[in-house]
This record gives structure tokens, C-alpha cells and sequence, in this order.
């Protein structure tokens, strides 16, 4: 249990601390922390990238527009059989359950209430509400409420004397307003006696001090959290979380272009070539309008991503050493490990402009932009003394054709290049958290494997891939690490990959196992 002291006054409920937050942006607050002791754990089970969302319905004139968003593809009875599946394994023994990143996913959320009492932009009633505390809110509501049986599954699991750990992501980078961490609280009903139970870190968390979790996405510059020790900035005297380039894509493109499935890399990151092929085959009856959708949207990322940049986190210099310290209980870490591993942070991908120019084609676009006008000015000069023909037009425009074309085929995206570990930040971490065992998520792949003297382990993903956009072709299983204690030694943990399907659990075949290592069980 913690509280804040904000102004002398004692704030125990969140939606009480709210106001101050909003109306006061640099008042002092004082930390009051009371962190019950999650130290130490026998069984941990870690999950991540759920990407929970809001129901979409089902679109009887484009059946497939955000086809993989339906109900038909929730996880809620697997999800609840999992559980249910953990609690009989270990025989009621405490379970440490690890959420770890992504389990909601805010930016695909684009609901907003019909009378809600604050002003909705034209921009956010076409592409979702903007990162603020009272609707980021209304978006976990909503989630939870088209989501009864996990929200329900959650609450039995925590009854039974578990406990919840949630790791913040980049999706779900609006957990850490106060607010929404209460609405889940406040959703999941617990007694007073477990409401300690649950528990939101800012990035990270060490468990049974043997393994440092992470959901990876400090190290991909698309999708890092510039400062999640600071994560608000303040916008049009708005208080926001900031959003990385990554998800501000999600938001403002994909979000608008529904034949897209942001779930998967391979749907959205194409050549030219495929590009054209993809929208004469699904998309030119429902969107033939596509490409103005595509450069307004592009711009606004583009925008946004570069001004929230420059916009400084929002910070209080009397209660930083505070901050820092409460982090680090809330994750079983030292206050020195929280600095050091931040300083492990990549650059985001927003301080190089022309990076962000190239993964949204929009480099592209200007260069074709700039030559048809300078073509149109060369030709409305020459026409001025001579009358040519307007055809004349094009020999400098397929003269200027191959370059692009060649220009065009050398820019290759590098998203997909951060999708592998770094040893040198595996190594680092281990050395910062005093583990030997390294796990992530985010990358949505799958793996065990031991990269220079780290055990690395990724958790996969639950969330809705599909190769086809009819969704019959499901990408990857129902991963989850599982770690217990030794058959040899019980004061030593062992860490397994396994993947959970009808009801049971059964390790992941190598065959299927991204580094293909076994642990020696």
C-alpha cells in the first residue's frame, strides 16, 4: 500500500490524486511508501502482448476491416482456462503471474463516448482519444468491459491468493496514470486483503532475484518510452503520456486503413509492388481514396512524433530521489539498478527525421512531388518562348523515373532489425539486476536461448496474427516461460518455454523455437 502526500493533504484513492495532477502540474508530492514484499517467488508465469482491445463489429459490407479486432478472435476462454490450468499445476502453491507489456492495447482503441464530458477533436472521433488521464479511462473501461470473462478469470485467479504483476509496455503505456491503474482495481473488486495483490511497474521487474523481466521495447528505438521515469509532458496545457513514433502510427494509420493487421509486420511492411497488389485486391472498393488517407495520416505522425520530442518530460527536482526509489520497490531493484538500466536506453528513432521520413514513404512522396513541379515550372518557362507541346513533359519525367525506382528499392525499413537481442544489453542487464536470466516480450517471437552468459528467453505473443487478412492462417501459439524450481535443487529456479493449447500446457517443439535452445531439465 502506498499513498502521496500532495500539498499536506493525504491522497490514498487515485481518481482523488487525479485533480491535483491536472490542475497543478509542478506541485510537489511527496511519496509515502508501505510496498508489500514481493521478493521472493517460487512459481512465475510470464505472458505478454495479449493486446486487449475493444470489440469490433463485425462490418457486414466489408467483412474484412478489422476482421482480427471481432470477438471471434478473443482469447478470453483461453485465457481463463490458463489460469485455471496454473492454480491446479501448483496445487493453490502462490503463483507470481507476470503480464509483462502489451496486454492492453490503448492505441487501437478508438470508442468514445457518446456525451463524454470533455472536448473529442475531429482527429480523435477518426483515430481514437489523445493519451490523457480521463480518457485513457473511458479506454480501459471499454476494454474491460467488452472483456468480462478474462477480467473475470483475472479476478478468481487473485482470489485463489496470487498475485498480478503488470510491466508497463509501449501499448499500454497509459497504465501509468493513476486513474486507470484504480479503474482496473476498481473492475477486478478484490477484497482488501489482496488489493495489494496487483501491482504496475514502470518497465521492469526482477523476480526471486534470479530474473530480470523487461517488455524489450527500450531497445527499439520505434517504440521506446522516451523517460518512463518521467512519462508525462504537457500538451496545449493538456497533461499527456508520451507516445512513441511507433504507436503513433498504430494510432493515426493504421487505426484509419482497417485491411491492415498491426499484429503482424509482414501486413503492413511491403515493397511498392506488394503495396499495389494488396490494395487492387481487398481494399480499392472500400478505400479508393486510400492514398490521401495514407499522406494525412503520415503527417500527423510525423508531426506529432517530432513536437512531442521536443516537449520536456514533466518533473518535480524535490521528489526525483523519491520517485526513483518507489520504482525500484515496486520492481525488487535497488535505486542504482533503476538509473543504470535506464541509462541502457536506445535513442528514439524521433531524433532522426529522415528515418521517420522514410518508413512512412512520405521521402518518397516529396521527391515525386518536387519533380512534377519542377518539371511543370521547366516546362511553363520553356512554353513562354516556345510552344511546345504538352507531352514534352514526360522525357524528363521518365529520365527522372529510373533514379527513383532506384532510390526507391535502396530504403529498406529497419523495424524488423530490432527485433533481435543485443548481447551486449543482454549482458549489461543481467550484470546491473545480479541475474543470470534475462526474458522479454514484444518482439512477438518466441524464443530460448543462451546469448554470451545470459539465459534469454522471449514469452511470444497471444495476440491476433494471422498471414491472411481472412484470418485462417493464425501465426505463432499461446506461448508462455514458466519458472519453478529445480527437480535437483529447489533453491535454484529453472526456466521453460512452453505453449498452452487446449486446455494444456506442453513445451514449444524446437522446430518452432526461435534459437532453438532446450534447457537441460
Amino acid at each position: 500500500m502506498f499513498y502521496w502526500n500532495v500539498g499536506g493533504e493525504k491522497v490514498i484513492n487515485c481518481q482523488h490524486f487525479l485533480p491535483y495532477l491536472s490542475k497543478t502540474p509542478r506541485i510537489s508530492i511527496e511519496y509515502v511508501m508501505d510496498v508489500r514484499d514481493f521478493s521472493k517467488a517460487k512459481y512465475t508465469a510470464i505472458l505478454s502482448d495479449i493486446h486487449l482491445c475493444e470489440e469490433e463489429p463485425v462490418n457486414l459490407r466489408y467483412p474484412l476491416w478489422k476482421k482480427y479486432k471481432t470477438r471471434e478472435f478473443f482469447i478470453d476462454e483461453e485465457f481463463k482456462s490458463f489460469l485455471g490450468m496454473l492454480h491446479k499445476k501448483t496445487r493453490g502453491e502462490p503463483i507470481e503471474l507476470v503480464l509483462n507489456g502489451d496486454i492492453f492495447d490503448f492505441d487501437s482503441v478508438t470508442s468514445f463516448p457518446e456525451m463524454p464530458p470533455y472536448q473529442v477533436t475531429w482527429l480523435e472521433r477518426h483515430r481514437g482519444l489523445h493519451p490523457q488521464a480521463e480518457k485513457s479511462e473511458f479506454k480501459i473501461r471499454k476494454i474491460l468491459n467488452d472483456h468480462p470473462v478474462w477480467t473475470e478469470a483475472l479476478r478468481w485467479f487473485l482470489r485463489q491468493g496470487h498475485r498480478a504483476i503488470f510491466v508497463i509496455g509501449n501499448h499500454d503505456l497509459e497504465l501509468h496514470f493513476l486513474n486507470v491503474q484504480q479503474a482496473i482495481c476498481d473492475i477486478l473488486n478484490l477484497p482488501e486483503e489482496l488489493k495489494d495483490n496487483v501491482r504496475f511497474t514502470e518497465w521492469f521487474y526482477i523476480s526471486n532475484k534470479d530474473t530480470l523481466i523487461e517488455h524489450g521495447n527500450q531497445y527499439d528505438p520505434y517504440c521506446m518510452a522516451q523517460d518512463p521515469v518521467n512519462p508525462y509532458i504537457l500538451s496545449f496545457n493538456r497533461i499527456e503520456v508520451r507516445v512513441p513514433f511507433g504507436n503513433l502510427a498504430t494510432r493515426y494509420l493504421v487505426n484509419g486503413m482497417g485491411f491492415f493487421n498491426p499484429h503482424i509486420d509482414t501486413n503492413y511492411l511491403m515493397s511498392a509492388g506488394e503495396y499495389v497488389k494488396f490494395f487492387f485486391r481487398y481494399i480499392i472498393k472500400a478505400q479508393p481514396l486510400l492514398m490521401i488517407t495514407w499522406i494525412w495520416s503520415a503527417t500527423v505522425i510525423l508531426f506529432q512524433s517530432f513536437i512531442d520530442r521536443l516537449r520536456p518530460p514533466m518533473k518535480d527536482p524535490l521528489t526525483a530521489e523519491d520517485k526513483v526509489e518507489f520504482i525500484a520497490k515496486k520492481a525488487n531493484a535497488s535505486p542504482r539498478m533503476v538509473r543504470e538500466l535506464k541509462d541502457l536506453f536506445v535513442a528514439p528513432v524521433n531524433s532522426n527525421p529522415l528515418l521517420m521520413l522514410q518508413e512512412l514513404w512520405l521521402d518518397r512522396a516529396f521527391l515525386v512531388v518536387l519533380m512534377f513541379f519542377l518539371i511543370l515550372q521547366l516546362f511553363v518557362f520553356i512554353k513562354a518562348v516556345y510552344e511546345i507541346s504538352f507531352f514534352w513533359m514526360f522525357i524528363p519525367l521518365f529520365v527522372f523515373l529510373p533514379f527513383f525506382i532506384f532510390y526507391s528499392k535502396s530504403i529498406s525499413s529497419s523495424v524488423v532489425e530490432f527485433k533481435e537481442p543485443r548481447e551486449k544489453i543482454l549482458n549489461l542487464a543481467s550484470m546491473i539486476a545480479k541475474v543470470h536470466r534475462v526474458i522479454y516480450g514484444h518482439t512477438h517471437l518466441a524464443r530460448h536461448e543462451i546469448i554470451g552468459a545470459v539465459e534469454h528467453l522471449n514469452s511470444g505473443t497471444w495476440s491476433p496474427a494471422f498471414e491472411d487478412l481472412e484470418c485462417t492462417k493464425p501465426i505463432g501459439e499461446k506461448t508462455f516461460v514458466w519458472i519453478e524450481p529445480s527437480a535437483e535443487d529447489e533453491n535454484i529456479r529453472e526456466a521453460t518455454l512452453k505453449v498452452f493449447e487446449k486446455g494444456e500446457e506442453k513445451p514449444l517443439s524446437s522446430s518452432k523455437l526461435l534459437g532453438g535452445y532446450t534447457h537441460p531439465a
